[in-house]
C-alpha cells in the first residue's frame, strides 16, 4: 500500500514540473538569461513583451552612442564639417584614429561611432554641437526626456567611457532605440555591415561589431549595437523583423561576451514564436452608441498572442479601446467625427436641425392663415362700407 502511495506522489509530482504554471492563461516562461538585466518589446507598439530587472540602474558602456547618433542626426547638418580636437584625437578605447585637426563630415563621424563602435569620433560629435562633453551631455539629457520620455538616463558623456553616474536602463534603452529606428538616416547607418573608412592616417574597412549581424547571424536582424566596461559588464541593444513583427532587444550586463547573444537568441525566439502585430487603420468605420460615425486620424497597432482573438470598443468620450481575450488593454486611441467641417452634420445635429425648421414652418403657417384672416376682414369690412354707401 505504500509503495502504491509513493507511486501515485511521484506521478503527481513529475507532472507538476512538466506542466509549468500558468499567467493570464499562456505558459509563464523563465528564459534564464545570463544578463542583469533585459528587455523585449514591440518596436511599432512600445509593448514590453518579456523583462527582467528592465527598470535596474545600470552601466550602459558603449550603447549610449544610440542616443549621440540620433541627436545627432536630428540636430546636426550631416554634411556639415567637423574639425577634430585634440582632446577628442586623445580619447581612450575604440577609435576610428583621428587626427588632431582632421576634418570629417558629420555623418561620416556617426558612421564611425556606431559603426565601429568609434570613442573618438563621439567626442568629435559631441564638441562640434554643443562645445563641450559636459555641454553636450546636458543637452542629450534634456533631449531623451523631453522628447523621448525617459525617466531614468543619466549620461554625463557620448560614447558610454565609465563614469559612476553614468547609468540608464534597458528600459529606456529600448525607447530610445524605438524611437532612433523611426529616422531612415539612423536606421540605414544602425544596419550597415561594413563600411570603407578614409581618414587622414587610417584607410580601412570598418565592420559591425554585432555578431548577429556577421558571426552569428540571426534571421531578421536589421541592426544593433554592443557594448562593454568592464564595470557595465557585456551589453548588447538589437533590432530584428520578420513578418512584420518588428522587435528590439536590450541585454545589458552579462559577464560575457556569448552570453549576451545567446540571451538576445532567446528573447528573439520568444518574440517570434507567441507574438504578432494588429493594425486598426484609419480607413476602418467606427461608430458610438449614438451610431456616429467616427475615424482614426492614424494606424493604431497592437501587440497580441498568435491566433489571439481581440475586440475593441468605443467608449461614450469616442475612445478607441482594443482589448485582448483575457480583458487587458492593448491600445487606445482618441477618435474624430468622420463627416468633414461643413460637409455634413451628424444624426443628433441633423434631428436637432429637422425639428428646427418643423417649428419655423408651423410659426410661418400661423402668420399666414392669421394674414389671410385679416385679409378677408378687411376685405369684407371694405365691401360692407361700400354696399352702405349705395343704399
Amino acid at each position: 500500500m505504500k509503495r502504491f502511495l509513493h507511486l501515485i506522489i511521484a506521478i503527481f509530482t513529475l507532472s507538476v514540473i512538466a506542466h509549468p504554471a500558468k499567467a493570464n492563461g499562456k505558459e509563464k516562461d523563465d528564459l534564464l538569461l545570463n544578463s542583469d538585466s533585459a528587455v523585449l518589446i514591440d518596436a511599432k507598439t512600445g509593448q514590453i513583451l518579456y523583462q527582467k530587472n528592465s527598470q535596474s540602474s545600470m552601466y550602459p558602456a558603449s550603447i549610449t552612442k544610440i542616443a549621440t547618433a540620433i541627436y545627432a542626426i536630428e540636430h546636426g547638418d550631416l554634411n556639415g564639417e567637423v574639425t577634430v580636437s585634440k582632446n577628442a584625437r586623445n580619447t581612450d578605447g575604440t577609435k576610428v584614429f583621428l587626427e588632431e585637426g582632421e576634418k570629417v563630415t558629420l555623418e561620416r563621424l556617426i558612421q564611425g561611432m556606431l559603426i565601429n563602435s568609434g570613442n573618438d569620433a563621439a567626442v568629435a560629435i559631441a564638441e562640434h554641437l554643443s562645445g563641450s562633453v559636459s555641454g553636450f551631455s546636458h543637452d542629450l539629457n534634456r533631449y531623451l526626456q523631453t522628447e523621448i520620455g525617459t525617466s531614468n538616463t543619466n549620461f554625463k558623456n557620448p560614447n558610454g567611457l565609465f563614469d559612476p553616474e553614468h547609468r540608464t536602463t534597458a528600459e529606456d534603452m529600448a525607447k530610445i532605440t524605438k524611437y532612433a529606428l523611426k529616422n531612415r538616416e539612423f536606421a540605414k547607418i544602425f544596419g550597415t555591415k561594413s563600411l570603407k573608412w578614409e581618414g587622414e592616417t587610417w584607410n580601412t574597412t570598418i565592420f559591425t561589431h554585432h555578431k548577429m549581424m556577421m558571426q552569428q547571424r540571426y534571421d531578421g536582424v536589421t541592426g544593433g549595437k554592443n557594448g562593454f566596461v568592464s564595470q557595465a559588464g557585456y551589453t548588447l541593444v538589437t533590432a530584428a523583423e520578420r513578418n512584420g513583427l518588428s522587435l528590439i532587444t536590450v541585454t545589458m550586463k552579462s559577464p560575457n561576451d556569448q552570453g549576451t547573444y545567446d540571451d538576445t537568441k532567446k528573447l528573439l525566439d520568444f518574440g517570434f514564436g507567441r507574438f504578432e502585430t494588429g493594425e486598426i487603420r484609419p480607413t476602418a468605420t467606427l461608430k458610438n452608441d449614438r451610431q456616429q460615425p467616427l475615424q482614426l486620424n492614424h494606424a493604431v497597432y497592437y501587440t497580441k498572442h498568435k491566433g489571439e482573438h481581440i475586440t475593441s470598443e468605443v467608449s461614450k468620450a469616442n475612445e478607441l479601446f482594443v482589448k485582448g481575450e483575457d480583458g487587458r488593454k492593448l491600445a487606445s486611441a482618441k477618435l474624430e467625427s468622420a463627416v468633414p467641417d461643413g460637409q455634413g452634420i451628424t444624426p443628433a445635429l441633423k434631428r436637432d436641425e429637422m425639428e428646427k425648421d418643423e417649428a419655423l414652418m408651423k410659426g410661418h403657417f400661423f402668420i399666414a392663415v392669421l394674414m389671410a384672416f385679416l385679409l378677408v376682414i378687411g376685405v369684407g369690412g371694405a365691401v360692407f362700407l361700400q354696399t352702405k354707401k349705395w343704399q
